[in-house]
């Protein structure tokens, strides 16, 4: 009975699985045959011997991370950045959603286009980017400071001021896909709610706060929870090419994958690696099971299944 249910229900959606079978044949070529090497994170792997021929070691490989001097700063910021990234982009890209909404749609696309295009931009060149404004001899920002008659700020040799300019790098390069995806669901509200709310005197912002947000509530929380997937998992190319690896910086830059690219420039051990990136992927299935279980109990229609 379950199967001849099954049946019509593949051939009802026929067209849909069909267009569908690209992706998933991408997605488990690219994700589920190569998770046959999570087993390299249990053995001391060697070049020589392959990945079924290397020695068992256990946990060996994660003592790593857990022993080192620098275990808590790396996590403490791994965890904090990523937080104040998701929240930040959040509020900024619901704002900008929102604004987009209200614009003349003849300047739609150029603004889309303006917003959207930073994502686009590989961190190696944002990373020179952020050179030519941080440079202490050349940088635009300190030939404004001394413009203005202040001392011009050794960037790149100081931590104090990392964590300001790289969540307003994040921002600047990630807000416009964020927001698009919001924008993109305000287009899918019921124009007529608007219309009976202006109707009834609603301002601008009564109509954001009852119906916009609302409507969003679920597809904010859905891409929240997706967020926490990764919060045990640093943007290796945001912390690595914008403070341009500098050590001096590292005490507020440093998340666990540039540390642990670092070491393993060194050190050069593959199952090293894998342990760390078997770590935070099962820490980040751990939060989003967590994350939804909880929103399920609040509310079951906007949890993620």
């Amino acid at each position: 009975m379950k199967k001849n249910r099954t049946l019509r229900t593949f051939k009802k959606n026929a067209e849909l699985f069909t267009l569908s079978f690209p992706s998933m044949l991408y997605i488990f070529i690219m994700a589920y045959v190569p998770m046959f090497g999570i087993i390299i994170a249990f053995k001391n792997y060697q070049y020589d011997k392959g990945m079924f021929g290397s020695e068992w070691i256990g946990w060996k490989n994660f003592e790593f991370l857990f022993v080192s001097d620098t275990a808590y700063r790396i996590t403490r910021n791994t965890v904090l950045y990523n937080l104040g990234y998701l929240a930040l982009t959040t509020l900024c890209a619901l704002a900008l959603a929102i604004l987009l909404n209200e614009i003349a749609k003849k300047w739609l696309k150029i603004y889309q286009t303006a917003l959207i295009l930073p994502f686009f931009l590989s961190w190696v060149v944002v990373g020179y980017i952020a050179l030519a404004f941080l440079d202490h001899e050349n940088g635009y920002l300190n030939e404004w400071l001394s413009a203005f008659g202040m001392e011009p700020k050794e960037w790149y040799f100081s931590a104090v001021h990392w964590p300001y300019i790289l969540v307003a790098v994040h921002l600047w390069k990630s807000i416009g896909l964020s927001a698009m995806v919001y924008y993109a669901g305000i287009l899918g509200i019921d124009g007529e709610m608007y219309e009976a709310a202006k109707i009834d005197g609603a301002s601008k912002l009564q109509m954001i706060v009852k119906i916009t947000l609302p409507h969003l509530t679920s597809l904010i929380i859905i891409l929240f929870i997706l967020g926490l997937g990764n919060i045990f998992r640093g943007d290796f190319g945001l912390h690595y090419f914008i403070p341009n690896n500098s050590g001096m910086t590292y005490a507020t830059t440093d998340v666990i994958d540039t540390y642990v690219y670092r070491a393993l420039s060194k050190v050069g051990d593959v199952g090293m690696a894998s342990a760390v990136g078997l770590y935070q992927s099962i820490v980040g299935l751990v939060t989003v099971v967590l994350a939804n279980y909880a929103v399920r109990k609040i509310n079951e229609e906007h949890s993620l299944y």
